[in-house]
């Protein structure tokens, strides 16, 4: 049946829908370690593009694994599944002409590579939040390391699983950075990419 499955071309274009909404479109993919603070400065990030008319949505990844991935695990097969999905589901965000703001800890360089594959280097922006697990464990917002430590989470990033940094990312947010700091360090490079130019 496979073969019988054919890519159908659309009317409307993305540089259509870009041009209908007033700017680029790209992803911002935040990675880094449970308690990084990744969706905290995304949705932050959101809210502010929000305000100044910028049409965004924000990828969440405890909110993508109760919904289109919820039947995926935290093997890294699994894991990589999971990245697999999130890089197609960019692409269409940013075929709609939307700032897709993702924030997933995606610990392995090889599917984080595929995502930027997947959407284009140039629709890529990635931010690495280098926040130590110590810090991490300190604000601990959901239990996890408590309960990785205890023995009840297997394949806890951080403790029993590996988390492999970005080697270039195009902004890294350290945890000595202020919310309004991070936003606006990243605000102020996307600031240009967002210019949609005729």
């Amino acid at each position: 049946m496979k073969n019988n499955v054919f890519q159908q071309n659309y009317i409307i274009t993305r540089k259509e829908r870009m041009l209908a909404n007033g700017h680029n479109s790209f992803l911002i993919f935040f990675t880094g370690l449970s308690g990084s603070g990744k969706s905290t400065i995304a949705c932050t990030l959101e809210e502010k593009l929000f305000e100044k008319g910028f049409k965004t949505y924000v990828l969440d990844g405890d909110n993508i694994r109760k919904g289109i991935n919820r039947n995926l695990g935290f093997s890294p097969e699994d894991r990589s599944e999971n990245n697999r999905r999130i890089g197609e589901i960019s692409k269409l965000f940013i075929d709609a002409g939307i700032v897709v703001l993702a924030a997933f800890v995606s610990p392995y360089r090889k599917d984080r590579d595929f995502i930027k594959n997947t959407v284009g280097h140039h629709n890529f922006i990635e931010i690495f939040m280098n926040t130590s697990l110590e810090e991490c464990e300190r604000r601990d917002v959901k239990g996890l390391y408590a309960k990785a430590r205890k023995g009840e989470i297997k394949n806890m990033t951080g403790i029993s699983a590996p988390y492999e940094k970005p080697l270039n990312p195009d902004i890294e947010i350290t945890q000595q950075r202020s919310i309004e700091e991070a936003v606006n360090i990243i605000y102020n490079y996307i600031e240009e990419k967002l210019q949609f130019k005729k």
